[in-house]
């Protein structure tokens, strides 16, 4: 009987958990707040327990509820702590990223997945000046290196569903055929390389790889360089690239 009590804890804990963690990811969707209504019709759960949830929320300072107007929104406490763990990460990182552009003399950038973009979280330029993104840029997934690299590193069914329904033109060498993507990206789980030939940018060539932590998460490492330079530098680019992803996963797997 105490067990059955136990685990029946245990399954209303992750419950709550689940449906804190659902309300946050809508409250991150909407720019200006959100109401309980809309929150209690997105979710499914009756007015009175989105209510409970968002105040404990905010009492936690993961959300902020105005009573006044009836609207909750995502709460400082939840940002600063992603801040915090994105600067962790840019100060493992950011060493191995200043060596590799000593090797390499061409620009590197740190890339994170947002939905369907990639969020450049830092950058590390060389001599041979080539700025495409600054740092908190966000360029679409499905045309650049470091995106490609990252869809490749998650299940394929999860690639699917990232990936958006119209793959947009930026260029003329854009691929815009989801199957034909698709298949791209199994070649790039095969060799861990992933590569933009002005598919993004005209004249702008790039290689990617991604780093892992001992969670699971992932980030993009992507060296971009002038088409014209590019050329035949592949092989020498990617092999700096994975060289330098293998020593930040032993470094990342034990952070």
């Amino acid at each position: 009987m105490a067990a059955t009590a136990k685990g029946t804890r245990r399954e209303t804990g992750i419950q709550v958990i689940a449906r804190a963690s659902e309300i946050l990811r809508l409250l991150a969707k909407s720019e200006h707040g959100t109401t309980l209504r809309s929150l209690s019709d997105d979710t499914g759960l009756p007015r009175s327990t989105v209510h409970r949830i968002v105040v404990a929320l905010a009492a936690e300072n993961l959300a902020v509820w105005d009573p006044e107007r009836g609207v909750a929104e995502l709460g400082l406490g939840l940002i600063s702590l992603a801040l915090s763990r994105r600067q962790r990460l840019r100060d493992a990182v950011r060493p191995y990223l200043e060596a590799l552009v000593r090797k390499v003399d061409e620009t590197v950038d740190l890339v994170t997945l947002r939905g369907e973009t990639v969020l450049f979280v830092d950058q590390v330029m060389a001599h041979q000046l080539l700025v495409i993104s600054a740092i908190g840029a966000m360029l679409p997934v499905h045309c650049t290196a470091c995106g490609k690299a990252l869809l490749a590193a998650l299940p394929p069914e999860d690639a699917e569903r990232i990936l958006p329904k119209t793959l947009k033109a930026y260029t003329p060498h854009t691929i815009t055929d989801r199957t034909q993507l698709l298949e791209q990206l199994e070649q790039v789980r095969s060799s861990r390389l992933a590569f933009d030939h002005d598919e993004h940018t005209v004249g702008v060539s790039a290689v990617g790889g991604v780093i892992h932590n001992a969670w699971g998460e992932v980030a993009a490492i992507t060296i971009p360089v002038p088409t014209l330079r590019f050329a035949g530098r592949e092989e020498e680019l990617g092999r700096a690239l994975l060289d330098t992803c293998d020593q930040l996963d032993d470094v990342l797997m034990r952070v």
